[in-house]
């Protein structure tokens, strides 16, 4: 019997990634879902699932929730600037009990991208390799929903106001990058490799198109320069530090840092990837 763990398991990708080892048979009373907060997974808990809790900042609570666990999928954390420490107490604690795989979801090309989120997950790749646990590195590009989640704000707009130049995003559904981890978590011979996980590169206007046609409403691809657009999200509430990160993250695009081709994908799935239009549409 192999025991598996996903930690952030209510968060959007941890719980695509708990419905994923289910739906490939794994026993419920064989996966873990290490959360902040029980009350939240109460569904989980009632098919079976073990529910524990524990905070990537209290080691204590770590070694406690991933007590028997063979394998591990961490899911990085949502802190921007302090998941280098937060990630290496939950590599601790895992090396502690004895894990025998930790999974870990950082970012395409890590080690030499310029995106401003790159950092930490390098750091962390690099502690993983220092903590001699068998691991494999999920390197996830942008999720289509980081836009699905914006789209009342674009059929408002009738627009994407964004500072991307013309920069391509190889985004694919969150969906399948948690079937991915899955595939990894309960597959063999994955430990030692790098994923580098992408879909089929698109533009903004390329998205704005798709946008039209699924919804049946113009929506146009609007560039602007950083300063605008910093201008524009402070206008919209957005304090200057949380602006210039969102246009940080859109010069990032501009350079080309998220346009990568690779199949690691589609491969460790055996399938196509999940069309942008369908994700859209879905969100719709």
């Amino acid at each position: 019997m192999t025991t598996y763990a996903v930690t952030g398991a209510t968060g959007h990708l941890g719980a695509l990634a708990i419905e994923a080892l289910l739906e490939k048979g794994v026993p419920a009373g064989d996966v873990v879902a290490v959360v902040r907060d029980a009350g939240r997974a109460a569904a989980l808990a009632a098919r079976g699932v073990q529910v524990r809790t524990a905070d990537y900042t209290q080691p204590g609570t770590l070694q406690a929730a991933f007590a028997g666990v063979d394998r591990l999928l961490l899911v990085s954390g949502n802190e921007v600037g302090r998941r280098i420490a937060q990630h290496g107490n939950v590599i601790d604690a895992a090396k502690e009990t004895g894990v025998g795989l930790i999974a870990y979801t950082g970012i395409t090309r890590a080690d030499t991208t310029g995106s401003p989120l790159a950092p930490e997950h390098k750091a962390t790749e690099e502690l993983l390799a220092a903590s001699g646990v068998p691991h494999t590195l999920l390197r996830n590009n942008w999720y289509v929903e980081n836009y699905t989640a914006q789209l009342a704000d674009y059929l408002a707009r009738g627009a994407i106001v964004a500072a991307a130049g013309e920069g391509r995003v190889a985004g694919a559904a969150r969906r399948d990058y948690a079937e991915a981890a899955a595939v990894v978590l309960t597959g063999e011979g994955h430990a030692g490799r790098s994923y580098e996980l992408a879909g089929t590169p698109f533009t903004f206007k390329e998205l704005a198109a798709t946008i039209s046609e699924a919804s049946g409403r113009e929506v146009e691809y609007r560039p602007v320069g950083p300063g605008e657009l910093i201008g524009i999200l402070t206008g919209a509430g957005l304090d200057e530090g949380t602006a210039g990160f969102v246009v940080a993250l859109d010069e990032s695009i501009a350079r080309g840092d998220l346009d990568i081709e690779s199949t690691d994908l589609p491969e460790l799935l055996g399938r196509p990837l999940t069309p942008v239009a369908d994700v859209v549409r879905a969100a719709l």
